[in-house]
C-alpha cells in the first residue's frame, strides 16, 4: 500500500465521513411517502427522475474536471449539493421535481470526479489498491450510516437527514479543499492540440476492449440492483421478513470490508479483464444460488458471492479505465464507466419488477444467465487484449497524469 499517495488516504476519511451521513439515498422514498405525504407512484416517479439526474451526473462530471480541474469541480459540486440539500425540507412539494433531480445530479458529478482526481493523483500500478482504499471508506460510512439515519428520523424528525447529508457534503468540500493539493492534481493532462483532435468516438474505437467492458457493466449493473428492488420482494413472498433482508445485505459491507483491500494487493498484477470477467461470473453465479430454494443458507451464499464479484470487479474496472485513458480524458473516461455503473439505478427495479410480475419464476435464471454471459464475454476480450499487467508504481517510475489546474 506504500504506493498509495498520503492525498488518497486523506481524501477517504472525507468520503468516509460524507458516506456516514449520505442517508437521503436510503430514506427518500420513506419520507416522501410519509412525512411530504405522497402517494407510491407518484412517490416513485420522483425518485426515479431523482436516479436519472444521478446517472447524468456521473456520465457528466468527468469531463468537466477534463476542462475545469477534477479538484476544482468536485469542490464546486460538493458546495452546491450539500447547499441545496440543507435547503430540500423547505423546498414546497411541487419543486421537488426539480430540486431532488438537482441534488442527485451533484451527487453524480462528486462521485465522477472523485474517481478522476483519484485516477490523476495516482500512478498507473497502485490505482487498483488507491480506488480499493476510497470504495473501503465509503463501504464502511455506508454500513454505518442508515442505522444513524433511522435514529435520526424517528428520534427527531426526517428533515434532519438532508440537514445531516447536506452538512456532510459541505464538509467533504472543506476537507477536499484542505487535503488535495491545488496545483499537481487539478485536471487531465491537455490534449496535444487543445483537445481539438480525435473525439472519444475514434478513442474508444482504438481500444475494442473498453467497449466490451463499458456493455458488459451496463448488463451486470441492471442485474446486480436487483438485490436492492426485486430481490426483497421475493422474499417477502416467501416469508422473510424486512429484518431478515436487512441482515442479509449488512453481509455485503462485512464481505467488502474485510475482503476489498486484501483481495485489491493479491491481485494488483494480474490481467484486469480477467479479474473483471470473474467478478462478473460470480454475480451471476450468486442469482443462480436462488434456484437452489429460499433459505438462509441459500440467501446467505448469494449475498457473499455478490459480495465477492463486487469486490473483483468494480474497483478493478475503475483502476482499467483510468489506465486505458488516454491523458487529456482520464475524466471522460472516468464518467463514462461511473454513468454506466449506476445506470441499474434507473433500469433495474422497472425491468426486474415487470418481469417479476409477469413471469417469477424466469428472473433469476436470466439474472444468472446475464452474469455468466458478461463476464464470459469480458473475459474472451481479456484474451485477445495482450496488453500487459501494469508494474507496481515503484517499479515504473511514472508520474501521475495531471498538470495543474
Amino acid at each position: 500500500m506504500k504506493d498509495v499517495p498520503k492525498a488518497v488516504w486523506l481524501l477517504a476519511g472525507g468520503v468516509f465521513v460524507n458516506a456516514v451521513v449520505s442517508f437521503t439515498f436510503v430514506f427518500v422514498f420513506v419520507y416522501l411517502t410519509g412525512p411530504r405525504g405522497l402517494g407510491t407512484a407518484e412517490a416513485g416517479l420522483v425518485t426515479g427522475i431523482g436516479g436519472v439526474g444521478l446517472v447524468a451526473g456521473n456520465f457528466t462530471g468527468g469531463w468537466f474536471g477534463d476542462r475545469h480541474g477534477h479538484r476544482r469541480v468536485l469542490l464546486a459540486a460538493s458546495a452546491v449539493g450539500g447547499a441545496v440539500l440543507l435547503c430540500l425540507p423547505l423546498v414546497p412539494t411541487p419543486l421537488l421535481y426539480a430540486v431532488l433531480p438537482a441534488a442527485q445530479y451533484a451527487s453524480g458529478v462528486v462521485r465522477a470526479a472523485n474517481a478522476a482526481l483519484v485516477a490523476v493523483t495516482v500512478p498507473e500500478g497502485a490505482r487498483r489498491q488507491a480506488f480499493a482504499v476510497i470504495r473501503c471508506a465509503s463501504n464502511g460510512g455506508f454500513t454505518i450510516g442508515p442505522p444513524l439515519g433511522a435514529l435520526l428520523a424517528t428520534g427527531l424528525s426526517y428533515d434532519w437527514l438532508f440537514v445531516g447529508d447536506g452538512l456532510g457534503t459541505l464538509f467533504f468540500a472543506l476537507w477536499t479543499a484542505r487535503v488535495v493539493p491545488a496545483r499537481g492534481a487539478a485536471r487531465s493532462a491537455a490534449a496535444p492540440d487543445g483537445g481539438r483532435g480525435r473525439g472519444l468516438r475514434r478513442e474508444l474505437r482504438a481500444r475494442p476492449a473498453v467497449l466490451v467492458l463499458l456493455g458488459a457493466i451496463v448488463v451486470i449493473d441492471i442485474v446486480y440492483r436487483q438485490q436492492y428492488s426485486t430481490f426483497p420482494v421475493f422474499l417477502a413472498d416467501h416469508g422473510i421478513g424486512t429484518r431478515a433482508f436487512g441482515l442479509i445485505v449488512a453481509i455485503n459491507g462485512g464481505v467488502i470490508l474485510l475482503l476489498e483491500l486484501p483481495a485489491a494487493l493479491t491481485l494488483r498484477n494480474r490481467p484486469a479483464l480477467g479479474v473483471i470477467g470473474t467478478g462478473l461470473v460470480l454475480v451471476g453465479a450468486g442469482y443462480g444460488m436462488l434456484l437452489l430454494g429460499v433459505g438462509i443458507a441459500t440467501t446467505v451464499a448469494m449475498m457473499v458471492l455478490l459480495s465477492l464479484g463486487e469486490i473483483l470487479y468494480k474497483t478493478t474496472a475503475t483502476a482499467y479505465m483510468a489506465d486505458e485513458a488516454p491523458a487529456h480524458a482520464v475524466g471522460g473516461f472516468q464518467s463514462l464507466y461511473a454513468g454506466v455503473s449506476v445506470v441499474g439505478v434507473v433500469l433495474g427495479p422497472p425491468l426486474g419488477g415487470a418481469l417479476y410480475a409477469t413471469a417469477p419464476g424466469l428472473l433469476w435464471p436470466l439474472c444468472a444467465l446475464l452474469g455468466g454471459a458478461a463476464g464470459a464475454t469480458v473475459l474472451y476480450a481479456g484474451r485477445r487484449t495482450r496488453r500487459p499487467a501494469a508494474r507496481p508504481a515503484h517499479e515504473t517510475g511514472s508520474p501521475a497524469a495531471a498538470v495543474a489546474g
